[in-house]
C-alpha cells in the first residue's frame, strides 16, 4: 500500500478542531462518516489502519474519513454535526463529495443532504435510521447506562451482541472481553454526547428534501437500529435504492465481503 497517498490530518472548526484521515489521489472526493464508535476513539493517526477497505478507490477517488470535532458542547445535535462537517469539508477544499454515512454517521449524512444539498452528489446510508426508533433507543440508552457506570467490558460485549451475525458471534464472542480491556477510554464524555445526539434525532419530516442519488444498505437482522429503518428511509427518499444483506445485521459493513465493492460501484 502506497503510504504517500495517506494523510493523518486535523482541520480547524471554529474554536476547536476535527481529526481526519485521507487516502487516494483521485480527483473525485468521498467523505466517510463513522458511527458511535467515534465517541470512544477518533480516527487520529489511523490512516494506514483504516485505508485497507478502500484500496480499490485510490486511483479514481480521494477518500476522507472524519471524526466529530474534538470539543463538543452540551446538547450538540446531529444537525450541528452536519453543519460542522460541511465547514470542515470546505476548509479542505471539498465543495461536493460522494458521502458514505455508517450508523450514526448515516444520520449525520442525512442532515448534510437535507441542509446542504450542494455538498452531496451521491449518498450511501448504511445500517442507519431516520430517527431514534424503539430499537435504537433501547440499544443506545443501555450503552449510556453502561458508560456512566464505567463498565467498558459490558459496553463492548453488548455492542457486539447487537451488531454481529450469529455466525460471527459464535466464532469471535470469546475475544470481546479481551478487546474491551485494551480499548477503554480515559473518559466517556465524548461518547455520551454522541449518544445523546442519537436519542434526540428525527429527520423523518425532512427526508423528501434529499434529492441526490441515494443507496440504502442494510442487514436483514439489525438489532441496533431495527429492521423497519431501511424501508422507512427508502419510502422517505424519492428514487432511492435499497439493498439488504440477508442474515447480517448492524455489522454488515464489516461482515459483507462485497460491501466496499458495492460502495465503489455506486459512487462510480
Amino acid at each position: 500500500m502506497d503510504c504517500r497517498k495517506m494523510i493523518n490530518g486535523c482541520v480547524n472548526i471554529g474554536d476547536t478542531d476535527m481529526y481526519y484521515v485521507s487516502f487516494g489521489t483521485g480527483k473525485k472526493k468521498v467523505v466517510v462518516l463513522p458511527g458511535l464508535s467515534d465517541g470512544l476513539a477518533t480516527v487520529k493517526g489511523k490512516a494506514m489502519l483504516l485505508a485497507s477497505p478502500y484500496k480499490k478507490f485510490f486511483r479514481d477517488f480521494t477518500v476522507y474519513m472524519f471524526s466529530r470535532k474534538n470539543d463538543m458542547p452540551e446538547g450538540y445535535s446531529i444537525e450541528d454535526m452536519a453543519d460542522d462537517q460541511v465547514v470542515a469539508m470546505k476548509e479542505l477544499g471539498i465543495d461536493t463529495a460522494s458521502v458514505l454515512g455508517v450508523s450514526q454517521g448515516g444520520m449525520i449524512a442525512q442532515c448534510i443532504a437535507i441542509r446542504h444539498p450542494e455538498a452531496v452528489n451521491r449518498l450511501i446510508l448504511a445500517v442507519t435510521a431516520p430517527y431514534a426508533n424503539a430499537v435504537a433507543t433501547d440499544a443506545v440508552s443501555s450503552w449510556v447506562k453502561m458508560a456512566k457506570k464505567g463498565d467498558h467490558i459490558a459496553l463492548m460485549v453488548d455492542t457486539a451482541e447487537r451488531m454481529y451475525s450469529d455466525r460471527y458471534l459464535q466464532k469471535n464472542r470469546r475475544l470481546f472481553p479481551l478487546l474491551a480491556r485494551l480499548t477503554k477510554p480515559s473518559s466517556y464524555e465524548r461518547f455520551l454526547k454522541n449518544a445523546n445526539a442519537i436519542l434526540h434525532f428525527d429527520a423523518r419530516n425532512y427526508l423528501s428534501k434529499i434529492s441526490c442519488p441515494t443507496l440504502i444498505i442494510a442487514g436483514s437482522d439489525d438489532k441496533t437500529v431495527g429492521n423497519d429503518a431501511p424501508s422507512e428511509l427508502k419510502n422517505g427518499i424519492a428514487d432511492s435504492e435499497l439493498f439488504v444483506y440477508e442474515g447480517l445485521g448492524h455489522g454488515t459493513f464489516e461482515e459483507a465481503k462485497d460491501f466496499y465493492d458495492r460502495v465503489f460501484a455506486f459512487f462510480q
